[in-house]
C-alpha cells in the first residue's frame, strides 16, 4: 500500500469526525504534555542542585578531617601531630593530581568597625582557599602569597560583612577601610561578590524579603540560614597572620605551652574528577607519611551528595514517567476503541476494496497508518500543550529549579506518542484484514 495514500486517508478520516478524533487524541495529548513537563521539571531540579553544589565547591572539593585511630594504633596515636602545615605543604607538591590546597584555621571573634560590631567567623587561609570554595572577588584583590609570607594584617570579606558594619551605606566600597578583629586592626583589600539564589535575587530586586531568612540579606540579616549565608559572611586572612596574632600563645592554666600550629581544616581540589579515587589514594599515602603511619585522618567528599542528587532525580523521573505512561496507555486504548468503531462503519468500503483486489496486508497497513496519524497529531498537540504547562510551572517554580526544555526529551515524548498510536492500531488492523469480502459486501 502507498504510505502517502494511507496518510491522506487517515487525515480525511480525522477531518470527517473532528470532535470524535479530538476526544480520541485527548489521552495522547495529556500523556505527552505530562511526560515532557515531568522531564523538564526533573531536568530543572537536577540543574539547580548541581549549580548549588558547584557554588559550594563541587565534587572536586575534598576536606581532610580528623577521625578516631584504629584500635591497633591507639597506644601509639600520640606520635602523630595531627593536621599541620606539613600536611598542606606535602599535598601541594602532588601538583599533577591536586590543583589547589589550603590549610584553614577557624577563629570566632568580635568584628568591629566604628560603632558597629558583631560576632564573626574568621578563617586563616592560603590564597588557594578562594578558588577551592568558588569565591569571586567583586572589588579589590584576593589574598596573595606575599601577604602570607610577610603575615600582613589584611583581609578579604563577604559583602554581608560590609553591609553589617556600614549599614547606612548601601553597596559601600570598603576597600582600604580598617576593621578590628579581637583588638587588632586589619585592612580590607577585597570584597567578595554577593552570593544568592536566583529566586532570592528576584525577590530582592522587587523589594521583597527572602523567605525564611534566605541566604543572609544585603542589609546584614540572618547568617545561619540559606545555602549562601555563611559564604557571604566570610572573613579570610593570611594563615600566618592568624598564627602569629591569635595562636602564638597556648595557655594551660597560667603556663604558656608555646605556639599552637594545628589546623582546624585542610582542603584541596582534585585536578581531574575522572582520577578522583586515585587522587584520594595518593593523598592518603602522603598523609600517612606526615602522620608517621597513624591513620587519624579521613576524607570529607561530596560524592555521596552528588549520588543522592542523581538518585532523587531518577526517582522523580521514574514516578512521573509511570504516571505519564498511564495517561498514554489510556490514550492508546481510546485509539483502539475508535479504530474498531471506524472499521465497523467502513466494513462495506473494506469489502469493496478486497473485492477489487486489495490484499489483507493492504487493509492492515491502511488501518495502522491511520492509527499512527492519530498518534502523530496527538503527539504534536501534546507538545504544544506542554509548552503552555511549562509556562505555568516556570511562574510557580523556584527560579533555580525552573523547568528546562531539552531536545532529547521532546523527541522521547513525541516518539512515545507515535509508538502508542501504532501499537493501538495493530489489533483493529488485524481484525479488519481478516474480514471476508463476501460477508463485508452483504453487511448493512
Amino acid at each position: 500500500m502507498n504510505i502517502f495514500l494511507g496518510l491522506l486517508m487517515g487525515l480525511k478520516e480525522i477531518w470527517a469526525h473532528k470532535f470524535r478524533s479530538f476526544l480520541t487524541m485527548l489521552g495522547i495529548i495529556l500523556g505527552v504534555a505530562s511526560l515532557l513537563s515531568m522531564f523538564s521539571l526533573s531536568a530543572g531540579m537536577a540543574r539547580g542542585m548541581r549549580e548549588y553544589m558547584t557554588q559550594i565547591g563541587g565534587i572536586e572539593l575534598v576536606g581532610v578531617i580528623s577521625q578516631e585511630v584504629p584500635p591497633k594504633q591507639e597506644f601509639i596515636a600520640e606520635i602523630s601531630a595531627g593536621r599541620t602545615m606539613k600536611d598542606a605543604e606535602a599535598i601541594s607538591r602532588a601538583s599533577s593530581l591536586v590543583t589547589y590546597v589550603s590549610p584553614v584555621v577557624e577563629l570566632s571573634m568580635n568584628v568591629v568597625a566604628g560603632a558597629e560590631n558583631f560576632k564573626g567567623d574568621v578563617r586563616g587561609v592560603w590564597p588557594d582557599y578562594l578558588p577551592i570554595n568558588k569565591h569571586t572577588v567583586e572589588v579589590g584583590r584576593e589574598l596573595c602569597w606575599l601577604d602570607v609570607e610577610s603575615a600582613q594584617r589584611v583581609c578579604v570579606v563577604g559583602r554581608s560583612v560590609v553591609d553589617k558594619l556600614w549599614p547606612d551605606r548601601p553597596e559601600y566600597n570598603a576597600i582600604g577601610e580598617s576593621i578590628v578583629l579581637n583588638q587588632r586592626p586589619f585592612r580590607i583589600v577585597g570584597i567578595f561578590q554577593y552570593y544568592e539564589r536566583e529566586e532570592d535575587k528576584r525577590r530582592r530586586e522587587l523589594g521583597l524579603k527572602p523567605p525564611g531568612g534566605g541566604g543572609g540579606d544585603r542589609r546584614g540579616g540572618s547568617r545561619g540560614f540559606g545555602p549562601f549565608g555563611r559564604k557571604n559572611f566570610t572573613i579570610a586572612i593570611p594563615i600566618t597572620t592568624a598564627f602569629y596574632e591569635f595562636k602564638s600563645a597556648n595557655l594551660v592554666g597560667n603556663v604558656d605551652q608555646g605556639p599552637n600550629y594545628k589546623l582546624d581544616g585542610l582542603q584541596f581540589q582534585v585536578a581531574n574528577t575522572e582520577r578522583f579515587h586515585e587522587t584520594l589514594d595518593r593523598v592518603g599515602d602522603i598523609l600517612r607519611i606526615t602522620h608517621r603511619g597513624i591513620e587519624d585522618f579521613g576524607f570529607d567528599t561530596r560524592e555521596e551528595w552528588f549520588d543522592r542528587i542523581e538518585e532523587n532525580v531518577r526517582s522523580v523521573r521514574a514516578s512521573g514517567g509511570i504516571i505519564a505512561g498511564i495517561s498514554l496507555i489510556v490514550g492508546g486504548i481510546g485509539i483502539t476503541n475508535i479504530m474498531l468503531a471506524s472499521i465497523t462503519e467502513r466494513i462495506r468500503e473494506i469489502g469493496v476494496r478486497r473485492a477489487v483486489g486489495a490484499k489483507g496486508r493492504d487493509i492492515f497497513s491502511q488501518i495502522v497508518v491511520e492509527s499512527a496519524v492519530v498518534g502523530v497529531i496527538g503527539g504534536l498537540l501534546g507538545l504544544v500543550a506542554s509548552f503552555g504547562v511549562m509556562r505555568i510551572l516556570v511562574a510557580i517554580s523556584p527560579a533555580e529549579n525552573a523547568p528546562v526544555l531539552e531536545a532529547e526529551n521532546v523527541v522521547i515524548s513525541f516518539t512515545f506518542a507515535v509508538v502508542i498510536g501504532v501499537i493501538s492500531g495493530l489489533y483493529p488492523a488485524w481484525k479488519a484484514a481478516r474480514i471476508e469480502p463476501i460477508e463485508a459486501l452483504r453487511y448493512g
